[in-house]
């Protein structure tokens, strides 16, 4: 799984708070399944039920009537569990996620939209390890509670189910993580793990409707989505044929070497290093987002004082966007190892076409109610004709 800072989170990784969590099979089964059902109609006597030591779910369907199912030990799974807690029960600590455009200064949060124990994955212990997602996750006391104002309902075969205030969204691709993917239909999953459409805003008390046909097993490329943070799932197999950080390191050092050169200034000019990507350097390669001329820095071609990066393009006078370019550093993102050759607008991060032009068509949630294509490696929004651009690089005059 991966949150997107360009592979590393702005304070660096600390503890269970990374940019990229690996699951890996527990030395002893830590899973749990639906057990006994309790119908209770004291407040007291639900506490009593979930302070057995035992994991459970609380429905509450009014002042006086409360549904407990408990849970028992399961020997064949494994629970991961995913919020904004820091307390024990939660294996991977998530932040809401900042867009890249925003200065850390103007970007303090003042109140997350992710759950505190936001949701759940459990993994089989046998081949071949499937991965299911559940909304919410067990707390401290190992309880799951769903108030009064949670929406919930009761299934015809009788269980009980529900969904978190926010919800959890997922999307898998279709055709798999791989150049021919294509974006999915994002769905919504409940805290038993059936699949539903959408509610009408984020947190609307209405279900969506029972999608019967598809299921809560995550895939390679799937997109986990806490309302606050998108967490991109890659299995070890997909993982295998994507590209390492070493092949990337490699596209890096053969683009420098065909020495590029600003069509202008005719000075050379490098990607920096992946460990330098956040000071720009004298040799780094700049580019006009609407054109995608690249050229090195240079201080003229501005159109007005008001859009202080608006600027004219010397090679064809388009107008636009003018950013220093930067190679995007997840290999996780690549769909493909293609050449580093289209760039996201208007952040200026790097990749290959196939890559740029499939997260370029993704609609990631915004917020509770909107959607919008972002830059898988800051976040930042993307804008212009195609989200992303063709880059013109110059060779050497010599």
């Amino acid at each position: 799984m991966s949150e997107r800072y360009n592979g590393a989170l702005p304070n660096g990784d600390r503890g269970r708070r990374k940019s990229r969590f690996a699951l890996y099979k527990r030395p002893k089964a830590n899973g749990v399944k639906p057990s006994t059902v309790h119908v209770i109609s004291t407040p007291q006597a639900s506490k009593a039920i979930s302070c057995k030591g035992q994991h459970s779910i609380s429905y509450t369907l009014s002042r006086n009537q409360t549904v407990v199912v408990e849970y028992t030990h399961d020997k064949d799974t494994d629970m991961f569990q995913v919020g904004r807690s820091t307390e024990s029960p939660i294996d991977f600590v998530v932040t809401d996620t900042i867009s890249g455009s925003q200065n850390t200064d103007e970007a303090q949060i003042t109140q997350s939209t992710i759950s505190r124990f936001a949701c759940r994955i459990v993994c089989d212990r046998n081949e071949p390890y499937t991965a299911r997602i559940f909304a919410a996750g067990f707390d401290s006391s190992k309880n799951i509670f769903l108030g009064e104002k949670a929406a919930k309902w009761k299934n015809p075969d009788g269980h009980m189910d529900g969904l978190t205030t926010n919800g959890v969204l997922v999307m898998h691709p279709r055709g798999g993580f791989t150049e021919e993917s294509q974006p999915g239909v994002w769905r919504e999953i409940s805290v038993c793990g059936d699949v539903y459409t959408l509610r009408e805003t984020r947190s609307a008390q209405q279900r969506g409707k029972l999608v019967e046909s598809e299921t809560n097993v995550l895939q390679d490329g799937s997109l986990i989505d806490l309302c606050g943070a998108t967490l991109l799932w890659r299995t070890a197999d997909g993982l295998f044929h994507t590209p390492t950080q070493k092949h990337i390191e490699a596209l890096r050092q053969e683009i420098n070497a065909a020495r590029p050169q600003c069509p202008v200034g005719l000075n050379t000019l490098a990607f920096p290093s992946i460990n330098r990507k956040e000071v720009v350097e004298e040799k780094q390669p700049w580019a006009y987002l609407s054109c995608g001329h690249v050229h090195g820095y240079h201080n003229w071609g501005h159109r007005s004082d008001t859009e202080a990066n608006e600027r004219e393009c010397p090679m064809c006078r388009t107008v636009g966007p003018y950013v220093p370019l930067w190679l995007g550093c997840e290999a996780g993102f690549y769909v493909d190892a293609g050449p580093p050759t289209h760039a996201f607008t208007p952040c200026g991060h790097v990749c290959s076409e196939k890559s740029a032009k499939y997260w370029s068509q993704i609609p990631l949630p915004h917020g509770t109610h909107a959607f919008h294509a972002a830059c898988p490696f800051c976040a930042t929004q993307l804008v212009g004709e195609q989200n992303c651009i063709k880059l013109i690089f110059q060779g050497p005059v010599d």
